[in-house]
C-alpha cells in the first residue's frame, strides 16, 4: 500500500493530526512516518475512532484516533467527566477513584485521567502504586464516590491497554449511565475541548490504609476458620504472571491463616511486558507452566495465579494419580459454589432469602448446585456488571451468597461490586482446607459433585477476525446464525433458540415465541434435545467471536469419570467439527 492508494478519509483523519496545534511534536513526526513508511498501520490507526464502549476504553496503545494514547485517553476522560458534573450537579464535591495496573504506560494514562478529571474540579482518588480491580471497586464504595476508574486491559496481550468505569456502587457501567457516558465522550470532537491542567490540589493518594481496610473486609467472609489451623502448612503456589495480584493476594492468605506460600519469582517482577509468559491469561496453560513447575518441584497441594488487574483466578490441583491439571473456569465456579452453599447450611446462615448468580454462558452446574440446596439462582449475562446488577436490585431484600462465570472471574460477598480474584483466592485455599479435613483432595470434591448433579464438559473456541475485516465477519456470522439457525446440529434436533438481540426466546417444534427478561446482547443460545448447550457472541473487549459448548452425562461412580469424560470431549469435537468451526 502507497500514500496514493491510502483511503482518503484515513488521510484526512492524519492530517487532522499533524494540523493540530494540540498535538505534540514528536507525536506529529511518528504519524508523519506512518504516512511516509507504513501506510498499513496508518490505517489500523486512524480508520476509525477508539470506541468508548459499555465497559469503557480498550485498544492498543499508540499513535492515533483507533489506538490508546494520551489524546485518545484525555478525549474519553473529559466526555465522562462532563457526564458526572451533569448527574451530580447538585453536589458539593463529585468523588472519583483511580487505580492502574502493571500494563506499560498504565501509571501514565492514570495520571492523565487523574488531571483531567481534577481539571474539571473533581475531587480525585488516587492509588500511588498498582493495585488490583477488586480493591479499586472497594475503594468507591468505601470512600462514598460518585465513580472509579481502573487502567487495566485486563488479560489482553502486552500491546493493549484501557480502562474500566465504574459507577457510585463500586459495579462498572450499566444502563443507562453507559450509554449516556458514551454520548457525552461522543460530543468531545477534538483534543483541544480537553482540559489536560490538572489540580494537584484535587488529587488525594491512597496507600497502604486502603490496602488494610480492603483485608480486614475481604477476610470477614471466611466460613471455616476451624479448618484453617490444622491446614496453616499446606503447601499453596502463588503467580501474579507479574501483575498486581503481587500486592495483595499472598497477604490476603496470610491474613486467613495459610503460612506455607511459595510464591513464583521470577513472574512476582511487575513488567507490562510479560517477559516469562505470552499471554497474562491464567485461563492458558502456557501461562501456569512456571507455577506447575514450582508445584511439582516443592509437591504443593494448591497452585493459584491471577491475572494482570487481579480480577481472574486459575487453579492448579493434583488429580487421583498425583497429576497436577487445572480446572476450567466453570469447574471452579462450581467447586466456590458448593463450598459456600455447604458452609452457610452448616452455619446456620440459610434463612430462604438467599441467592447465588451466574452468566447465560456458564455451566448450568452451578444452578443444580443452588437448586439442590433450595437456594434461589439469577442468570445474567455475561460480565460482573450485570452481577453487581442483580445484587443491586434485591439489595435489603435478599442476601447475595456468591457469583461467577466461566471465565475465571467469581465474586464473594457484596463488598466488592465486580470480579474479586483477592478474595477469591484466600475462599479458594479456605475450601481445599475444608476438603482436607473430610480426607479429600480437591479433585475428590469435584467428582463428588459430578456424581451428585452429574458431569458437566464444557468448551470454548475463540475465532478470531483482526482488522477492519475482521468486524464485518463477526457480524456476518452472527447474523448467519440468526436468520438461518440451525434445525440440528451434529445429530440433535435443536429444541430452542435463545436470541438475546431480539430478547426472545423460540421454541423451535412450534415456532411459538417467549421473551427474555434481560437487557439486550448480541448473543445466540440453541438448546439441544440432548440437553447440550451452544452459546455464541462477540467478544467486547477482544477482536474475536466466541463459541461456549456444554455437554452432560450422569456419572455412576468415579472409576466411570475418565470414560465420561473423553465421551463427553468426543461429543463437543463433533459438535465443533459440524459446525465448522474446525
Amino acid at each position: 500500500m502507497s500514500v496514493t492508494n491510502i483511503d482518503p478519509a484515513i488521510l484526512k483523519k492524519a492530517q487532522a493530526w499533524l494540523d493540530d496545534n494540540n498535538i505534540d511534536s514528536e507525536t506529529k513526526s511518528r504519524v508523519s512516518k506512518m504516512i511516509e513508511q507504513d501506510p498499513a498501520e496508518l490505517a489500523e490507526s486512524f480508520y476509525c475512532d477508539l470506541e468508548f464502549g459499555t465497559g469503557g476504553l480498550r485498544g492498543i496503545m499508540g499513535d492515533g484516533t483507533n489506538r490508546m494514547n494520551k489524546y485518545t485517553v484525555g478525549m474519553a476522560t473529559q466526555g465522562l467527566a462532563n457526564y458526572l458534573k451533569k448527574v451530580f450537579a447538585g453536589e458539593n464535591e463529585i468523588r472519583i477513584a483511580i487505580a492502574y495496573d502493571c500494563r506499560n504506560n498504565s501509571s501514565y494514562f492514570s495520571q492523565i485521567v487523574a488531571d483531567v478529571l481534577s481539571a474539571n474540579g473533581l475531587v480525585v482518588y488516587l492509588f500511588s502504586k498498582l493495585r488490583p480491580t477488586p480493591e479499586l471497586s472497594f475503594a468507591v464504595r468505601y470512600l462514598h464516590c460518585h465513580s472509579g476508574v481502573m487502567v487495566t486491559a485486563s488479560h489482553n496481550p502486552k500491546e493493549y491497554n484501557g480502562y474500566k468505569v465504574y459507577w457510585n456502587d463500586g459495579a462498572q457501567l450499566v444502563p443507562p449511565h453507559d450509554k449516556n457516558v458514551i454520548l457525552e465522550v461522543q460530543k468531545i470532537a477534538s483534543v483541544g475541548e480537553v482540559n489536560f491542567a490538572g489540580d494537584t490540589s484535587k488529587i488525594i493518594m491512597l496507600g497502604e490504609d486502603m490496602d488494610n481496610e480492603f483485608l480486614k473486609v475481604s477476610k470477614t467472609y471466611s466460613l471455616a476458620p476451624e479448618v484453617i489451623a490444622p491446614a496453616k502448612d499446606m503447601k499453596i503456589v502463588y503467580t501474579p504472571l507479574h501483575g498486581t495480584g503481587i500486592t495483595m493476594v499472598p497477604q490476603s492468605l496470610r491474613n486467613y491463616g495459610f503460612q506455607n506460600i511459595h510464591i513464583v519469582e521470577a513472574q512476582a517482577i511487575n513488567d507490562g511486558n510479560f517477559p516469562t509468559i505470552v499471554s497474562p491469561n491464567p485461563e492458558e496453560r502456557a501461562a501456569m507452566k512456571m507455577a506447575l513447575d514450582l508445584a511439582r518441584e516443592i509437591n504443593a497441594d494448591l497452585v493459584l495465579a491471577t491475572d494482570p488487574d487481579a480480577d481472574r483466578i486459575g487453579v492448579g490441583v493434583k488429580d487421583t494419580d498425583g497429576n497436577y491439571i487445572l480446572l476450567n473456569g466453570n469447574q471452579t465456579a462450581a467447586l466456590l459454589t458448593y463450598y459456600l452453599i455447604k458452609q452457610w447450611e452448616a452455619k446456620g446462615k440459610l434463612k430462604g432469602n438467599e441467592y447465588i448468580v451466574k452468566t447465560i454462558v456458564t455451566s448450568e452446574l452451578i444452578s443444580d448446585i443452588a437448586k439442590g440446596a433450595g437456594v434461589e439462582y439469577f442468570d445474567c449475562l455475561t460480565g460482573f456488571k450485570w452481577i453487581a446488577e442483580v445484587i443491586r436490585n434485591n439489595e435489603g431484600k435478599k442476601t447475595f451468597i456468591g457469583g461467577g462465570e466461566e471465565s475465571y472471574g467469581y465474586m464473594i460477598g457484596d463488598f466488592v461490586r465486580d470480579k474479586d480474584a483477592v478474595t477469591a483466592c484466600a475462599i479458594f485455599a479456605e475450601c481445599a482446607a475444608w476438603a482436607a479435613s473430610k480426607g479429600k483432595s480437591l479433585y475428590e470434591l469435584l467428582l463428588d459433585i459430578y456424581l451428585e448433579y452429574g458431569l458437566y464438559k464444557e468448551n470454548l473456541v475463540n475465532v478470531v477476525k483482526k482488522g477492519m475485516s475482521g468486524q464485518a465477519e463477526i457480524k456476518a456470522m452472527m447474523e448467519g446464525f440468526r436468520s438461518n439457525p440451525p434445525k440440528e446440529i451434529a445429530g440433535s434436533n435443536v429444541v430452542l433458540m435463545n436470541d438475546y438481540e431480539l430478547r426472545q426466546a423460540t421454541d423451535i417444534a412450534s415456532g411459538i415465541t417467549t421473551p427474555i427478561n434481560l437487557p439486550k446482547s448480541d448473543v445466540l443460545q440453541f438448546f439441544l434435545a440432548d440437553g447440550t448447550k451452544i452459546s455464541m457472541r462477540p467478544s467486547g473487549t477482544e477482536p474475536k467471536i466466541k463459541f461456549y459448548f456444554s455437554v452432560r452425562s450422569d456419572l455412576k461412580t468415579t472409576a466411570d469419570f475418565k470414560d465420561t469424560e473423553a465421551k463427553l470431549d468426543g461429543r463437543i469435537e463433533e459438535i465443533i467439527v459440524a459446525m465448522g468451526l474446525r
